[in-house]
Order: structure tokens, then C-alpha cells, then sequence
């Protein structure tokens, strides 16, 4: 019996494989070791994983996840360690790692992550081969859920797009402008925040002014980091909410820019399903 993670900023997709049955998923909050600890992070999987698992013994565990870099991982690893029993592998990798499997399986191609936080590779078929620093929400994560959110609310208060999406906006989610100053800088978890805000551009994406924000966060992404790449060579696979909600518009961008798509999809689970079931 496997056991499986799929871990963003915001939610974490478990699925259990066993020759026996057919996989059994189960939802978590995010867990990302940047901003947990191992006492945060035992407390939620405690909570929430182990009630709903079949057992507590599996054969191996891979756990892909958001900030899950090879010297950040001791706090999940200890944490899965003093909850479970792992009899043979309990291997800790990247989000990235894990989106790249999903989609390309043994095959090679450039994956981007567009989800809270966006991040993005060239996978050889086996391993990350290449890998642009993302660089957190503040510095970088272009085209993600917490980039958009943030040129929304800082467009939105500047008064910078349509007359009368302001007001529509602070009146929805009833907020004050003080309030989200105080979410975003004072708060914890700010990136969450400001990806929550992404439905709102969802619903107005018919406004020029938001629909050109999703397009020059998508293009921002790809220049800055696709582009990196040998994406004359490589189709470009999209993983993440973000990309998934807002496909016509990613696809308008991988035009504009002279990238070539391959799948578009929400979560790497599936994929990842079929590529550890070859080991059960």
C-alpha cells in the first residue's frame, strides 16, 4: 500500500494505492514547511489525515509538495514519521517534481505551476534538469493566485481599473482598505489571502481592465520564466487552479508569446496515480 501527496500553499490531495481496492482521496489543508513547523504541521495531519486513513502502515510514501526543497523537508518528514509507520521509502520532493510526473510522466517537456504560489521546470524525463527560482509572491510567483490578487487589490486601491469595481469589490468580500493592509502585512499567510481574492477577477474577467491583469500576469510568467527554457523545442504543460480557471486567457498569452501548449489541468493526481502504480 502507497500513499501519495499533492501539497500546495493551500490544500494537499492525498491518495491511497493498494492492488486491493480502487484509490481512496483525501483533502488537507496546505502544508509548506517555509511557513509551518514540524509542531504545525503534526497537528494538521493528526487532525485531518489520519482519521479518514484505511491504516497507519504503508509500504512508501511520496510527498510532493510546495517549499518542499531538500533542506526545508525535516519538518515534514518528521512529522509523517510520528504519525505513520513507512516500511520502505518515504521520499520527500518538490511540487515541481510532482507536477512534472503527473504530466509528462517518463517523457520530457517544460512544466509551469499556476496555482496559489507558480513556479516552473524542464523536466528530462526522469529528473528536474532545469529550474527557475519562483521566488515567493513578493519577489516573483508571476501568474499565480496570490500574484493576481495582489495587482488587483494594489490596482483596486490606487484606482487604477474600471470605476466602480472598487466598490464592488471592498462591498463582496466587506472589506476595508485598512483591513487589507492589515491581511497582507501583518497577518500570516498572506499569500492565501491574496489568492482568495482570485475568483473576483473570474467573475469580472468580461472588464477589460481585469482580463488585460490575468493576460500580463500569464505573459509575465512566461517571459520571465518559460523562456528560459528550449520552449522551441518542448511543448509547455499548465498545471494549478489558476491555469485551469483561466485557460482561454493562458491560451491568448501562449500565443501572443510563441510557446507551444501541451496539457492544460488542474492537478497532477492523476498523473501521479499512474506513474507510482507501476511500483505497487
Amino acid at each position: 500500500m502507497i500513499l501519495l501527496a499533492d501539497s500546495g500553499s493551500t490544500k494537499t490531495t492525498w491518495c491511497v494505492l493498494d492492488t486491493d481496492r480502487e484509490p481512496q482521496l483525501i483533502t488537507t489543508k496546505g502544508i509548506n514547511p517555509f511557513f509551518q513547523t514540524e509542531q504545525n504541521i503534526e497537528q494538521e495531519l493528526a487532525r485531518h489525515l489520519v482519521p479518514q486513513l484505511p491504516t497507519s502502515r504503508f509500504d512508501a510514501l511520496y510527498f510532493y509538495g510546495a517549499g518542499c526543497l531538500p533542506e526545508k523537508t525535516d519538518p515534514v518528514r518528521q512529522a509523517l514519521q510520528t504519525l505513520l509507520t513507512v516500511t520502505g521509502p518515504l521520499d520527500i520532493h518538490t511540487d515541481m517534481l510532482g507536477a512534472a510526473r503527473g504530466l509528462c510522466g517518463r517523457e520530457p517537456g517544460i512544466v509551469g505551476i499556476l496555482g496559489t504560489g507558480s513556479n516552473s521546470c524542464f523536466y528530462n524525463g526522469t529528473d528536474i534538469a532545469a529550474n527557475v527560482s519562483p521566488l515567493g509572491f513578493i519577489l516573483g510567483d508571476e501568474g499565480s493566485g496570490a500574484y493576481l490578487g495582489k495587482q488587483l487589490v494594489g490596482d483596486l486601491l490606487k484606482n487604477q481599473l474600471t470605476p466602480g469595481l472598487k466598490e464592488a469589490f471592498l462591498e463582496e468580500y466587506q472589506l476595508t482598505p485598512a483591513e487589507i493592509i492589515d491581511r497582507v502585512y501583518r497577518q500570516p499567510f498572506p499569500n492565501r489571502f491574496l489568492a482568495s481574492l482570485s475568483p473576483f477577477i473570474a467573475r469580472h474577467l468580461d472588464d477589460p481592465s481585469l482580463h488585460q491583469l490575468v493576460m500580463n500576469g500569464f505573459k509575465a510568467f512566461i517571459q520571465r520564466n518559460v523562456k528560459q527554457y528550449d520552449y522551441t523545442a518542448h511543448p509547455v504543460h499548465f498545471i494549478g487552479s489558476i491555469a485551469f480557471h483561466y485557460q482561454t486567457i493562458l491560451e491568448e498569452a501562449a500565443r501572443a508569446t510563441g510557446i507551444r501548449l501541451g496539457q492544460i489541468t488542474q492537478s497532477p493526481m492523476e498523473g501521479l496515480i499512474c506513474y507510482h502504480s507501476k511500483k505497487l
